[in-house]
């Protein structure tokens, strides 16, 4: 069992208004950073303590101290912290709240239906934890380890806690391989086969009605991935799911909408893409160019972290050992054809060398 810790300490120089500042309208503040820290914070006048665990008891008194210095006059006035000063704070905290099993303290823990939902694995408990602490986060691997089901889970409790203001998914529109033709409808019912997948998951959380009525206010808005250009996306969870099949065009275009207090998680799969032979996926172009790029997260899944039924994830095993087996092989003739390049330049040379011998000996003669 964890040991709870308090930490006890002053804000200095005491000010009321700087106080209530700090401390937002109807404590706002504090709940928050109780809520996303895990600790409990109580104070009275500038007297604060905090409880909590070791970690998390550290980290919300160094962050109250740092906020507090964000209240000092500014030209006689004193600035009111609001909710997304105290969100961008926390982020720049960097804090990854662990319990004494090593798993995550601060879980995605919504009731459906179905029960709650929770990581189910250490990759999935990663990646929950790193859509938490990152702006913009990747979740890559094959079908059934959760990506996308986690990823709405995360803009849901994220709504649920009012850290965000809305939900927005999108999908680019590209068929699997089939041509379906004309679709009838408006705009959002033919977009709506391709964000099927997303629509269950709102469903089974949220409930068919709740759901209906958050759209009809556009508090979760739907839209293919071709008219996200030219938008800003501020206090938005933003999901755009199957990103193996954007273009390395439409990749860069939706990376630059996120706005401020803004989450985007992109999932995909880039063993299934769909695009016309010799397009380049803009998802693996992302991997190779964002690699380094700080507030940027990369989650990659494999066949062991598979929840569907147990079939799927042989299925998925199968398929990688024999994708492996067959670049094995490519590169094997590759080596062999190159091998024999070289072999071949090699004789050839030999051979000019031995002519040119020929006719300087002849030349002497």
């Amino acid at each position: 069992m964890s040991t709870l810790v308090s930490n006890e300490f002053e804000l200095e120089p005491a000010d009321s208004k700087r106080l209530s500042s700090l401390c937002g309208p109807f404590d706002d503040n504090i709940k928050q950073i109780e809520r996303r820290l895990g600790v409990e914070i109580t104070y009275r006048n500038s007297a604060f303590k905090v409880l909590g665990e070791p970690q998390q008891t550290n980290s919300a008194t160094e962050l109250l101290k740092l906020l507090y210095v964000e209240t000092q006059p500014v030209k006689g006035r004193i600035p009111d912290l609001d909710a997304e000063q105290v969100h961008l704070a926390i982020q720049e905290a960097r804090v990854i709240e662990k319990d004494e099993n090593g798993g995550y303290g601060k879980e995605v823990n919504i009731k459906t239906k179905r029960g709650v939902i929770k990581p189910r694995n250490p990759n999935q408990a990663q990646y929950v934890a790193n859509i938490i602490n990152h702006d913009i986060t990747f979740g890559i691997g094959p079908a059934g380890t959760g990506k996308t089901y986690l990823a709405v889970a995360a803009a849901v409790d994220a709504l649920e806690r009012q850290e965000i203001r809305r939900i927005l998914l999108t999908r680019p529109a590209v068929e699997a391989g089939e041509k379906l033709g004309f679709l009838p409808g408006d705009l959002s019912q033919k977009v709506d086969p391709y964000l099927r997948p997303l629509y269950d998951a709102l469903f089974e959380m949220l409930g068919f009605e709740k759901v209906e009525k958050l759209m009809e206010r556009a508090v979760i808005e739907v839209a293919p991935l071709a008219y996200m250009r030219g938008r800003t996306l501020n206090d938005a969870f933003i999901i755009l799911d199957e990103s193996q099949n954007t273009t390395v065009e439409q990749m860069k275009m939706f990376l630059t909408r996120i706005g401020f207090n803004s989450k985007a998680v992109i999932t995909g799969d880039i063993t299934q893409v769909d695009l016309p032979r010799g397009a380049k996926s803009g998802l693996r172009h992302a991997i190779e160019v964002l690699s380094d790029v700080d507030d940027i997260s990369f989650n990659f899944f494999n066949a062991d972290d598979v929840v569907r039924h147990p079939v799927v994830a042989r299925i998925v095993r199968a398929y990688e050992e024999h994708d492996a087996e067959q670049e094995r092989i490519r590169k094997q003739k590759k080596e062999e054809a190159l091998r024999l390049q070289q072999a071949e330049a090699a004789s050839a040379a030999s051979g000019a060398n031995d002519v040119s011998s020929v006719n300087a000996n002849t030349s002497n003669s």
